[in-house]
C-alpha cells in the first residue's frame, strides 16, 4: 500500500511527471532556498529528494520577498528530450497586488544542468505547460484581478479571475498569439493551479479551488477544444475534505494526474494533518496521492468512490513503505546535507561555511529578516520529535545570539539561544514570537537568563509533542536539563497567527545565528540530530 502523505512536511502543490519507469514530483518551496523540491520514485510508495534546481543567483534571488512569497506552484513536465519546469516567483503578498513573475527552465536530466530562466509573463500565478500531441505547447496560469477587496489572509473570489491559455513558442522563448480566459472555475470559486491532461480527444483540466485552507478542493472540467468551453465534472470536485472535518487528511486540493506504464491512474494532491483537536497544521501542506479510475461516462473518479482522500491507497507494485529513521549529522564534510535549506539569498557563502568539524553560521541580520538571515533548517515531518545540536559561540553583546529554533516565519518561532547578558555574562535566553501578527512583537519566556560557565560547547535540544514544545540544554560535561516553560508548538503552523489563508509553508527546525551589531560573529554547530516519534 501507499501510505499518505508520501512527502511528509512542507511539500505543497505537487506536480507529478512520469518518464518511463521513473516518477518525479515537484513541489513549492516559497521563500526557502534553493527553489523547488523534486522527489523521485519508481513505485509511488517511497520517494527520495533528488534535486532543487533553482540554486544560483542567475535563476533566483528572493532577498526582500515577504514571508510566504517566492516560489509558488511549479509544474514539471517532460517533452522533446528535456525536462521543463515552470514556476512563479511572487514578490508581494499583502494588499491588492501580488507581483507574480512566471519563468521556464529546462534540463536534459533531473540532475541538470538546469538552464537560466526564460521569463514568460506576470499576469497571475500557478503556471503550467502542456505539450499537445500536435507539437504545440500551451501555457496556462490563473489571472489575478487586483480590482477587488482581496488581501493577504482574506481571499475574495473576484481576484481569482480565471485560467488564461496561450501558445508558448519554445524556439522564440515567448508567448505568441491570442490569450484567452478559458475557465472561470466552479461556483466554489478561487480557481487556481491548472493542469491539463488529454485522453480520447478530450482535454481534462484539473484546478485547485476554495482557497488553500479547509475548503480546498480539486475540481475537474473537460472540453473537446483546448480553449473551451469546459464543462464541469458531474461531482464537481475530484477530491476535497471540506465536508469531512474528521478525516485525517484535510485541506485536500491542487494536484495532477499521472498514468503508470500499465495504464493505472493516480492523482496527487496537497493535504495537511492538523494536530488532534485543533485546526492547526505545523507540518504544513504535504503531498499525498490517490488512485483513480476512468468510468464509462469518460470522467475520472476516485477509486474509493469518495472525494475524501484516503490515508492508504493501493500501490502499483508490492513494496513496503520505509519507516521513519533517526538522522544525525556531524558536519565533517563540505556539503550541506540534502534535507537542509536556508532563506531567500542566492549567496549562501555569506551566511554559512564548513570548518571541517562544524557548520559555521555567520551572524547577519535579525531573526525574521527578509534579506540576509543565517538560518539553516530542515522540515518538521512528525507531530512528535526531538532535535539536538551543539554550538560553540562566544558572544560579547546582547545583540549576538546563536542556537536552536522551531521556525515558521518572522511572526511564528521559538528560539533557544546562547547570548550575552550584562550581569549573567554568557548565558541562555529564549526569544519567542507566538503568532504576533502583524507587528512581530517578541516575548522572552525565561524570567532570568541562565548563566553558562566557561566558553565551551553547549548542547541545545527541543522536544515537540503535539501542541507542546520543551527546550533543553546541556553544559559541557553535564546532563540534559529542561530550560524555560512549555511553549505552544501549535502556533508554529499554517493557521497560527493570521489564520488559515495567511501563510503557506510549514514548521522548520534548525540552527540560527544573528548579530545585529554588524560584527558577523560566527557560531560553530558541530552536530545536528532529528529523532522522529519521540515517546
Amino acid at each position: 500500500m501507499i501510505v499518505n502523505p508520501i512527502l511528509p512536511g512542507f511539500n505543497p502543490d505537487p506536480s507529478i511527471c512520469r518518464v518511463g519507469e521513473d516518477y518525479y514530483i515537484a513541489t513549492s518551496t516559497f521563500e526557502w532556498y534553493p527553489g523547488v523540491q523534486i522527489h523521485h520514485s519508481r513505485d509511488l510508495v517511497n520517494w527520495r529528494l533528488v534535486k532543487r534546481p533553482l540554486d544560483r543567483a542567475s535563476q533566483l534571488d528572493m532577498r526582500g520577498n515577504p514571508d510566504s512569497c517566492g516560489i509558488w506552484a511549479p509544474c514539471l513536465s517532460y517533452a522533446d528530450g528535456l525536462f521543463w519546469l515552470v514556476y512563479t516567483d511572487v514578490k508581494r503578498y499583502d494588499g491588492n497586488f501580488k507581483d507574480t513573475h512566471n519563468y521556464i527552465v529546462t534540463a536534459p536530466s533531473i540532475e541538470g544542468p538546469w538552464s537560466d530562466p526564460v521569463y514568460v509573463n506576470s499576469s497571475g500565478f500557478d503556471p503550467s505547460l502542456f505539450h499537445d500531441d500536435d507539437g504545440r505547447k500551451w501555457f496556462l496560469n490563473m489571472v489575478w484581478n487586483h480590482r477587488s477587496s482581496s488581501v493577504g489572509g482574506s481571499p475574495k473570489h473576484p481576484a481569482f479571475a480565471g485560467i488564461l491559455l496561450q501558445v508558448y513558442d519554445a524556439e522564440a522563448g515567448k508567448l505568441v498569439g491570442p490569450v484567452k480566459n478559458v475557465f472561470k472555475g466552479s461556483p466554489h470559486g478561487l480557481v487556481e493551479g491548472p493542469h491539463l491532461f488529454k485522453r480520447n480527444g478530450w482535454y481534462y483540466m484539473t484546478v485547485a479551488e476554495g482557497g488553500t485552507g479547509y475548503g480546498h478542493a480539486v475540481t475537474m472540467a473537460r472540453s473537446r477544444q483546448i480553449d473551451g468551453p469546459y464543462e464541469l465534472h458531474p461531482d464537481m470536485h475530484l477530491f476535497t475534505s471540506k465536508d469531512a472535518p474528521e478525516a485525517p487528511l484535510q485541506r485536500a486540493g491542487h494536484g495532477q494526474i499521472v498514468e503508470t506504464p500499465d495504464g493505472a491512474v493516480y492523482h496527487t494532491h496537497l493535504c495537511s494533518r492538523p494536530l488532534p483537536g485543533t485546526r492547526r497544521s505545523p507540518l504544513g501542506r504535504e503531498t499525498a496521492i490517490q488512485k483513480c479510475v476512468w468510468k464509462e461516462d469518460g470522467w475520472l473518479y476516485p477509486e474509493s468512490g469518495s472525494p475524501v482522500p484516503e490515508m492508504r491507497v493501493p500501490a502499483p507494485l508490492d513494496v513496503e513503505p520505509a519507516s521513519p529513521q533517526d538522522v544525525e549529522h556531524l558536519f565533517d564534510g563540505t556539503d550541506l546535507p540534502d534535507e537542509f535549506q536556508w532563506l531567500r539569498t542566492p549567496y549562501p557563502e555569506r551566511i554559512f561555511s564548513f570548518t571541517g568539524s562544524a557548520l559555521r553560521l555567520y551572524g547577519r541580520e535579525s531573526v525574521g529578516s527578509w534579506f540576509e538571515q543565517a538560518l539553516v533548517a530542515r522540515r518538521q515531518e512528525h507531530h512528535r520529535y526531538r532535535a539536538e545540536t551543539e554550538v560553540i559561540f562566544e558572544p560579547v553583546t546582547f545583540q549576538q545570539a546563536a542556537g536552536l529554533t522551531a521556525y515558521y516565519n518572522r511572526h511564528k518561532f521559538h528560539f533557544l539561544a546562547v547570548t550575552w547578558h550584562e550581569t549573567a555574562g554568557r548565558s541562555l535566553t529564549i526569544l519567542s514570537c507566538p503568532g504576533e501578527w502583524p507587528d512581530g512583537r517578541l516575548s522572552f519566556p525565561l524570567a532570568e537568563p541562565v548563566p553558562l560557565s566557561g566558553d565551551g560547547p553547549v548542547g541545545l535540544a527541543m522536544e515537540v509533542k503535539g501542541t507542546n514544545l520543551q527546550f533543553f540544554y546541556r553544559p559541557e560535561g553535564g546532563d540534559w536539563q529542561p530550560v524555560g516553560p512549555v511553549l505552544d508548538a501549535s502556533m508554529i503552523s499554517d493557521e497560527g497567527g493570521r489564520g488559515e489563508h495567511g501563510s503557506f509553508t510549514g514548521a522548520f527546525v534548525g540552527m540560527l545565528c544573528f548579530d545585529t551589531s554588524g560584527s558577523a560573529l560566527p557560531a560553530d554547530f558541530t552536530r545536528f540530530a532529528y529523532i522522529p516519534d519521540v515517546g
